[in-house]
């Protein structure tokens, strides 16, 4: 055990006597509040301590105690902030434990109607859920929560990334409605901003392969759509790929297909999520050509 583990546990015994002490009934009428205002800082020095020696799991506890003894003494912010660094060392070694500190500081940060600082945490946990295919139904709960939250305080750039991350997963879910709704409704937000008007091209791309997904004659009708609403679309690379794809899928020429997508991709490249969808598209068609 090194040094800091050694001198972590020794605050850690001495907080817990200060508790002890505090409950005694000379202590409550001698500085009871000092004695839990001193486990506290003794808690959160012996969190640190096993940062620096990477015990995550001791540190998490430590954290914990110390936003219980916050909470306790009415310190209702400084629990939520200790609870999400409890969460922090959790998250590296039991991702359950991380969340569960988060929503004891959302449960708070909620109270207390500090909205923003709870759909900060809605959204740290999605994104401790989204790496895992299994819990990418999570990620997109916590992703929405978040973005109603975002929006309820008017962070509408803060909401639309999370509910980009909510229609990326959707799609990779298959829910491809869920997916369309989103991009387009972002794409349209997008619209109304000088700055932020080029970036409604990808988003109209990305509605257009979902809808590619679900059945050929709604993307058409749907790339006409965007079109429409953003006519510097119908000049970008993105609308013309989408076209082409549609050319060959009526006509079942998988080849031309394939090759209309690499040659998009030896200019754009193409990342994981783009490839993933195609090759489902590519797959359909492959497996059922009357597809329409």
């Amino acid at each position: 055990m090194g040094d800091n583990e050694q001198k972590a546990l020794q605050l850690m015994a001495e907080a817990e006597k200060k508790l002890t002490q505090q409950k005694g009934f000379l202590g409550s009428l001698f500085g009871g509040s000092n004695k839990v205002e001193d486990a506290i800082e003794c808690y959160q020095r012996a969190g640190n301590m096993f940062k620096m020696s990477k015990n995550w799991t001791k540190a998490g506890e430590c954290f914990c105690e110390a936003a219980t003894l916050h909470a306790r003494a009415g310190s209702r912010h400084d629990a939520g902030t200790c609870y999400v660094d409890a969460s922090n060392c959790y998250k590296k070694v039991d991702v359950e434990s991380a969340f569960n500190c988060l929503m004891k500081s959302i449960d708070i940060y909620t109270d207390m109607g500090r909205f923003t600082m709870a759909a900060k945490h809605h959204q740290s946990i999605a994104e401790m859920y989204e790496s895992d295919p299994n819990t990418l139904a999570k990620s997109i709960q916590h992703y929405e929560q978040a973005a109603d939250y975002f929006k309820g305080e008017e962070s509408v750039s803060s909401a639309n990334k999370c509910m980009l991350k909510v229609a990326q997963y959707a799609a990779q879910l298959e829910d491809y409605e869920k997916a369309i709704s989103i991009y387009e409704q972002v794409a349209a937000s997008s619209l109304e901003s000088s700055l932020l008007k080029y970036s409604a091209k990808e988003y109209f791309f990305r509605a257009a392969l979902c809808h590619l997904s679900v059945d050929l004659l709604n993307a058409q009708h749907a790339i006409e759509k965007y079109a429409q609403q953003y006519p510097a679309f119908q000049d970008s690379r993105e609308f013309k790929l989408i076209k082409v794809l549609c050319e060959h899928l009526e006509e079942q020429n998988i080849e031309g297909f394939t090759e209309a997508v690499k040659d998009y991709d030896s200019i754009s490249r193409l990342d994981q999520w783009y490839t993933t969808i195609l090759l489902r598209i590519k797959k359909a068609a492959d497996e059922d050509p009357d597809l329409r």
